[in-house]
C-alpha cells in the first residue's frame, strides 16, 4: 500500500500534518508513506520513521504549467493507493485528480467533489483540548481508521549527533547549564505576526527578573538588525543575560538548539509548534487576527500557555470581523495590556515550577 500526504504552506502546518503519517504507519506498518511539502519545510520531516519519502514541490514547478504536469505524471507513476491532500489548492487538486489513487481525501469545498471522493467539513467551533488544527487533520483519517485516535501530537526526531552539536555550540558560547536557558521568538513569520519589539523587550526584562535565565533569540542573519533593536530596548541588567550572537543558519541545527532550552517564549507560529513537537514548554503571543481556537494547541498541558487579544478583550471580536481585525493588526497589538500579559506570564512561571 502506498499513501501520499500533501501539506504545503508553512512549517507549522507541515509539522502538524505529520500526525496523519504517524497514525497511518501505526495502522498499516508495511505501507509506504510519502509526504509532499515545500522545500523550506523538509527539515521538520527528516528522521521521522513514519515517513518513507519526502517529496519537495518547488515554486519553479508550481509556477510553470509544463513543469507542473510533468511532476503530476511522475507522481502518477508511483501508483499511490491513497492521496490525502490537507492543502487542497489548484496544483494539489490536480496532483490528486491525476494520481490514479482509489482514495482521494481532502476537505469539503464547493468544488472538491470534482477532485476527491472523500471530503469532510472542517470543524469550526467544537470543544477540543488539542486545538482545531489537530481535530481537522484527524478528520482526514476517517476512511482508514475507525477507532478513536489517541496519538495526536506532532513529533520532531533528532539524531544524537545533532543534539551533541547543539550542546557543543552552547559550550562554545560559554553557556552554562546551571541557569535556565530560554529562547525568545522575537519575530513572527510576517510583520502582522510580530508583537511590537519594544513590548517584547519589556517581556524579556520581566522574564530575566523572574527566572535569572540565560536568553537567546530565534532569528536568522538577515534579521540581525531587528534582533539588535530588541536587545537595545532591553535594560542594561537584562543585556547581561542575552547571548545575542548565538543563532543558527540551518533549520536542523535550530531544532537541536531548541531541544536544549528550558522553554520558548514569543510570537505564536512555526517555532512554537516545533517546540511543542520537541516537548519544550511554550508561552506564545498570538497575533490578533489568527483564530486562537485553531492554533492554541495542547494548552490542556500546564507546560503550554498563550495569550490572545480575544482572551483579554472579547468585545473587539463581537464588534468586528476577522478580516477587519487582520487588516488593522498592528493597531490591535496596542490593545494588549502589558500588565495583564506579564501577570499571566508570571502565573505560567509559577505553574511550570510546580
Amino acid at each position: 500500500m502506498r499513501i501520499l500526504v500533501i501539506q504545503q504552506k508553512r512549517i507549522g502546518d507541515v509539522l502538524t500534518s505529520t500526525i496523519i503519517c504517524n497514525n497511518l504507519k501505526t495502522k498499516f506498518p508495511d505501507a509506504v508513506i510519502d509526504y509532499m511539502c515545500y522545500p523550506n519545510s523538509v527539515d521538520v520531516l527528516k528522521e521521522n520513521p513514519n515517513i518513507d519519502n519526502i517529496i519537495p514541490l518547488s515554486n519553479k514547478v508550481r509556477k510553470s504549467i509544463p513543469s507542473l504536469f510533468k511532476f503530476i505524471f511522475q507522481i502518477r507513476r508511483k501508483k499511490y493507493n491513497a492521496v490525502i491532500d490537507v492543502y487542497s489548492k489548484l496544483e494539489t487538486n490536480l496532483i490528486t485528480l491525476f494520481s490514479g489513487a482509489k482514495y482521494k481525501v481532502s476537505y469539503h469545498k464547493w468544488y472538491t467533489k470534482i477532485f476527491y471522493n472523500y471530503t469532510y467539513e472542517r470543524f469550526d467551533a467544537i470543544a477540543s483540548e488539542h486545538g482545531l488544527a489537530i481535530e481537522n487533520r484527524l478528520l482526514l483519517l476517517k476512511p482508514f481508521i475507525s477507532e478513536k485516535i489517541t496519538d495526536v501530537k506532532p513529533k520532531i526526531f533528532l539524531k544524537e549527533s545533532e543534539i551533541n552539536e547543539a550542546r557543543q555550540l552552547l559550550k562554545n558560547h560559554n553557556i552554562s547549564n546551571e541557569k535556565p536557558l530560554i529562547m525568545f521568538g522575537i519575530l513572527g513569520s510576517e510583520v502582522y505576526k510580530t508583537y511590537p519589539l519594544e513590548g517584547m523587550a519589556k517581556i524579556i526584562d520581566f522574564t530575566v527578573a523572574k527566572t535569572n535565565a540565560t536568553i537567546i533569540f530565534n532569528y536568522i542573519p538577515d534579521q540581525k538588525e531587528q534582533a539588535l533593536e530588541v536587545y537595545n530596548y532591553c535594560s542594561e541588567e537584562t543585556k547581561k543575560h542575552i547571548v545575542i550572537d548565538l543563532y543558527c543558519t540551518e533549520l536542523r541545527s535550530f531544532l537541536a538548539l531548541l531541544s536544549q532550552c528550558e522553554m520558548l517564549i514569543g510570537n505564536e507560529g512555526g517555532a512554537v509548534n516545533m517546540a511543542k513537537a520537541l516537548e519544550i514548554p511554550t508561552f506564545s503571543i498570538f497575533t490578533p487576527s489568527v483564530r486562537k481556537e485553531t492554533w492554541q494547541l495542547f494548552e490542556n498541558e500546564a507546560k503550554n500557555d498563550s495569550i490572545h487579544l480575544k482572551d483579554l478583550k472579547p468585545e473587539i471580536y463581537e464588534q468586528h470581523t476577522e478580516q477587519y481585525i487582520k487588516e488593522h493588526t498592528l493597531e490591535y497589538y496596542a490593545e494588549y495590556p502589558l500588565p495583564l500579559m506579564l501577570e499571566k506570564l508570571e502565573a505560567y512561571f509559577q505553574e511550570y515550577k510546580n
